[in-house]
Formats: C-alpha cells, sequence, structure tokens
C-alpha cells in the first residue's frame, strides 16, 4: 500500500532525513532555549525602572535581537557562512545548520521571555524586593517561576519555527527533510517524496504542538 502511494520514496532515506531534522530542532532548541532566557533577562532587568536599569547596555541588546530577528532565515544562513565554517568547518551536513538556527532563534525566543516577564504581577516583584531578596532570588524564586507558563508557550512557538528553519537550511545543503524534499522531491519531480516530507514535517509540528500546549495547561495555576 505505502509503496503504491509513495513509489519513488527510498525509506532508508526518509528515516536518515527525519533524524537530521530532529537533531538539528533538539540541539538548536536547547541552545536557544538558555540564550533565549538571558537575553530575555537582560532586556527586562536593563529595563527602565527595573533591578539593572541601564539605558545603553538595554539598547545595545535591543538592537542585536531586532537585527537577528528581523534577518530573513535563508540570508541568515548565507551571511553566516564564513561564521559556520570557523565554528564546524564545513557548510555541508546538519551540524552546519546549527549556528545559523541557534543565532536566528534566540534573539526570537528573548522577546518572548521579555514580554513574559513583563507579565509578572509587580506586587510579587515588589514584595520579594521590599523583604530584601538578593537579585538571584529575585530572578530564580519569583521571575521565571511566575512567567514559567509563557516561557513554555513560547519556547513551543519557537520549536516549531525552528523546523521551519531546518527546512529552509536543508535547501542548501544542510541535509534533513527539507533536503530531501528538495533535492529527491522537487528537482526530481518525484511529487510523492516531496508530499512525504510535508507530512512528517506537519506531524513533528503537531507533536511540538500539543506537547507544549500539555506542559503549559499542567503549570499554568491562573
Amino acid at each position: 500500500m505505502m509503496s503504491e502511494m509513495f513509489p519513488n520514496v527510498i525509506w532508508e532515506n526518509i528515516w536518515i532525513a527525519t533524524r537530521e531534522t530532529l537533531y538539528m530542532t533538539a540541539i538548536s532548541l536547547v541552545a536557544t532555549f538558555f540564550i533565549g532566557i538571558l537575553l530575555g533577562l537582560l532586556l527586562f532587568l536593563t529595563s527602565r525602572g527595573q533591578l539593572w536599569e541601564n539605558k545603553f547596555i538595554n539598547i545595545i541588546i535591543a538592537a542585536f535581537v531586532n537585527i537577528f530577528r528581523s534577518i530573513p532565515f535563508i540570508i541568515l544562513i548565507i551571511l553566516l557562512i564564513p561564521f559556520t565554517r570557523i565554528v564546524v568547518g564545513t557548510m555541508l551536513g546538519a551540524s552546519a545548520a546549527l549556528p545559523a538556527l541557534i543565532i536566528g532563534a534566540a534573539p526570537f525566543y528573548a522577546r518572548m521571555v521579555e514580554i513574559g516577564l513583563r507579565e509578572v504581577d509587580k506586587g510579587v516583584i515588589e514584595a520579594a524586593r521590599s523583604m530584601g531578596a538578593k537579585t538571584s532570588t529575585l530572578i530564580f524564586k519569583v521571575l521565571l517561576p511566575e512567567s514559567m507558563p509563557a516561557l513554555v508557550s513560547g519556547i513551543t512557538v519557537t520549536a516549531i519555527a525552528l523546523v521551519g528553519y531546518t527546512a529552509m537550511a536543508g535547501a542548501i545543503g544542510a541535509g534533513g527533510l527539507g533536503n530531501l524534499a528538495y533535492l529527491e522531491g522537487f528537482q526530481r519531480n518525484n511529487n510523492d517524496v516531496t508530499l512525504l516530507a510535508t507530512i512528517l514535517i506537519l506531524v513533528i509540528v503537531f507533536i511540538i504542538q500539543f506537547i507544549g500546549d500539555a506542559i503549559t495547561s499542567k503549570i499554568d495555576k491562573r
């Protein structure tokens, strides 16, 4: 049945491409999570009226975030070719896509982190500060726990965006389902290969969304 529906599909290549997509998404997502939270915290804490208020630093970080989240991903990959060659040593393969994926997604997630932190009840923050809470206590006991539903929801959206980024990266040799759909599907006019790669990407996206929604619902106490 499957061989009739997808006559041009080489199943071994499909599984390899799927593993590459999952690898790129997982590694870049973990890095994006930590870098995004760091940038988001800095954006929030250095803004007006916050603990580390510093207009100059805030402007520098905001400029970095705004620039890199505004560059179209396919252009970002090309711009980062010299950097990628220095870090990874090549422009081909799944690992070569990681620098562009992380640099493209982390600023995007950082803005979501900042928005989540701004939604934390100011009364809770002021109460912690009035009791003499240290900055580290305020961050790890108040800000991050109180904003966790927004942070999880944000990383879910970012993960889905990363799956799309991996497909674009695949078009220029990074591997994964995007690479398979382009080389074996589009260029060879094998529509069934392109269709199957698209279905698998959608399945990955639906699974990420389901897990993200489940975790958000579990930790959201409102």
